[in-house]
């Protein structure tokens, strides 16, 4: 009974991360929760194309969450040893992550928030997998799809549009950093309405951008580590 178990859950697990290489995600776990939460159903979510986004939108996030996901197989072993010394200094303080954006990824598609070891386990698991059976350009694509940006807000086209007056492909530079800079936390801070802080974050993830490469593009021959301004070390 529990082979027949194990191999049923590992049969979907892989079969659902091999559809969503080709299949738009329309609607995450996350998603469904936090209308459950509200009792409201009404959310706003739009898919669209890597190609349709803003190109300084990846670097901003890079730059912003995860500088190094380019180069990693989606764990930053580096990020990894840095948060737990700086958690071991500061106990009984703030926690320091270092989730990357494929962890996030996973996460966000195929699990539910929380900070359970069983429900890291399964990021672990299901990261993996993102990243053996997915380009990390469609890592990107749907993580720019599917992240939460603001309340009931999910994806950056949706984001573009509630708090900017634009496409997604219109956002410029300083619009992306300033996207970014919400996502530690895009219920408490907007995009819309910015505070000094979100303005001084803005300005240090733009400063980041600078070091962040051009995201390449799918089957694109492309070698972070010696590309114009990147600094990957």
């Amino acid at each position: 009974m529990v082979r027949w178990a194990l191999s049923l859950f590992f049969a979907s697990t892989i079969l659902a991360v091999v559809a969503y290489r080709f299949v738009p995600v329309y609607v995450t776990p996350l998603m469904v929760i936090r209308c459950l939460q509200n009792g409201n159903l009404t959310m706003h979510h739009h898919w669209v194309p890597l190609d349709e986004v803003s190109p300084h939108m990846p670097v901003a996030v890079m730059a912003s969450e995860d500088s190094r996901f380019l180069l990693h197989h989606g764990f930053d072993f580096n990020a990894i040893g840095s948060a737990a010394k700086r958690n071991l200094k500061h106990k009984g303080g703030k926690k320091f992550g270092a989730s990357t954006i494929s962890q996030q990824t996973a996460k966000n598609v195929f699990l539910w928030p929380g900070r359970s070891w069983v429900r890291k386990g399964f990021e672990v698991y299901f990261t993996a997998l993102v990243e053996l059976l997915w380009s990390k350009q469609r890592i990107m694509e749907v993580y720019l799809n599917s992240i939460e940006m603001g309340d009931a807000i999910y994806g950056v086209d949706a984001c573009a549009e509630y708090n900017f007056g634009k496409t997604a492909a219109e956002l410029s530079r300083g619009d992306c950093a300033l996207i970014a800079a919400t996502l530690p936390n895009p219920r408490r801070f907007s995009s819309r309405n910015p505070s000094g802080y979100m303005r001084l974050r803005q300005r240090q993830i733009m400063a980041n951008m600078r070091y962040i490469p051009t995201f390449p593009k799918e089957g694109e021959d492309y070698d972070p580590r010696t590309a114009v301004g990147g600094t990957y070390k």
